[in-house]
């Protein structure tokens, strides 16, 4: 197995194409039979030329990507760059012997219900449970039912990790565009699936810290959460039996938090739902975070970014600039030391990255923050784009996040 990624820059798209290919071909060093591009929204007017122009010089290539407002590859001089607002295009090959690789387009119209059964879903994608695929996911922003998608897949497949996002058009409001071998859309899901000799891994940043308690949900309706019961501690699933409402544990809690995080509190607030009830000793990366919607001072109730129920746990999260990346760092760290992956002599092993619009230089004041971060525990090839959202697990289920970096890692299995 061998990956390799070239980043372009070049304001002429056939200049940029014949770039990024020739450079990527030359470092594969052999034939690529898949290929990843992302290509800044700048360039819209001209995306139906892309595809045609890359098939010029990779004729035999299954290709797919999207467009994004900022795009992530590997410069000149071997590091990664994250461009933003700017043209750009990246290109990542592979050569994966033993390896399938099938290309996909979904419209909306064409997924089953969330009732049919797992065979429906697998007939859809074209590839059976047993050939335990790997998924890469790229959707419209508007009509892809994304969340309905990833369901049906965690029922179909239920053991293989899928990683993606968003197609995005930055901050000009420009369409979107995917692409999928020869062609392009602007709608529904464009996907790969890799089956055979392949391990995909992922690293889900949310970039949130817990404060406070967590807390049992003891009273919800749809995204709705009435009442709550505080638990003892991050390591205990027994409450204290003390009940109260959503408003009256956030109040207590902000009073109790330092000045520093009570002005964090008033704009950057969310909740952690967790995702393994079993679990006791809670850890970042243990629950997937929503966005504080609203509350009902009348009614003590708070409204948050996804469906609760109740006997489910939620702590409060917090998020800033340095939090995200000390999250980000914890789980690089975490990696490293539970797998032992040697890139020192081959481009064996890449990495995908799909990180929101809320993150990169707006939110950290310097550009390739989280790129060049995963690069420093991790010296492979990465390239991706910036998000409309982003798509990873989070527990045994996938999810579509905002203000999240999703790393997907592909190699080869030890």
């Amino acid at each position: 197995m061998r990956w390799s990624n070239s980043l372009s820059t070049r304001p002429s798209l056939e200049a940029a194409v014949k770039e990024v290919a020739e450079k990527s071909l030359e470092s594969l060093g052999t034939t690529a039979n898949l290929g990843l591009v992302f290509i800044s929204s700048a360039f819209t007017s001209e995306y139906p030329r892309l595809m045609p122009l890359l098939k010029e010089h990779l004729p035999e290539t299954i290709i797919i990507g999207c467009g994004g407002g900022g795009i992530v590859g590997m410069n000149e001089y071997g590091k990664p760059e994250e461009v933003e607002q700017q043209t750009a295009i990246s290109l990542s090959l592979a050569h994966l012997p033993e390896v399938t690789v099938k290309a996909f387009h979904i419209s909306a119209e064409q997924l089953p219900d969330l009732d049919s059964s797992p065979d429906d879903w697998c007939n859809l994608i074209g590839v059976p449970t047993s050939d335990q695929p790997q998924f890469v996911i790229f959707a419209d922003p508007f009509s892809g039912r994304i969340n309905d998608l990833l369901q049906g897949l965690d029922y179909a497949y239920p053991h293989s990790p899928k990683v993606g996002g968003l197609a995005s058009s930055g901050l000009n409001g420009q369409n979107s565009g995917l692409f999928c071998e020869n062609r392009l859309y602007q709608k529904g899901v464009v996907g790969v699936s890799l089956s055979g000799n392949i391990i995909l891994e992922t690293i889900v940043a949310q970039g949130c810290r817990p404060i406070g308690k967590p807390y049992r949900v003891t009273q919800g309706e749809r995204n709705i959460v009435l009442e709550l019961e505080e638990l003892a501690n991050s390591d205990e699933i027994v409450s204290d039996g003390v009940r109260q409402s959503p408003l009256e544990a956030l109040q207590n809690l902000v009073q109790n938090l330092n000045e520093q995080d009570r002005r964090l509190a008033e704009n950057s607030l969310f909740v952690g739902i967790v995702r393994d009830e079993f679990k006791q000793n809670l850890e970042q990366g243990d629950f997937l975070i929503r966005n504080l919607i609203g509350v009902d001072p009348k009614a003590g109730a708070i409204a948050i970014g996804d469906k609760v129920r109740t006997g489910q746990r939620i702590q409060f999260h917090l998020r800033d600039a340095n939090t995200s990346a000390e999250d980000l760092e914890m789980l690089l760290e975490r990696y490293q030391r539970d797998v032992a992956l040697d890139t020192t002599t081959t481009n064996n092993a890449a990495a995908l990255m799909f990180s929101c619009f809320g993150r990169g230089e707006g939110l950290y004041g310097k550009p390739n923050f989280d790129s060049r971060l995963f690069s420093s525990y991790l010296n492979i090839p990465i390239s991706g784009f910036f998000c409309n959202g982003e798509i990873g697990p989070v527990g045994s289920n996938t999810f579509l996040h905002g203000y999240t970096s999703v790393f997907g890692i592909c190699r080869q299995p030890s």
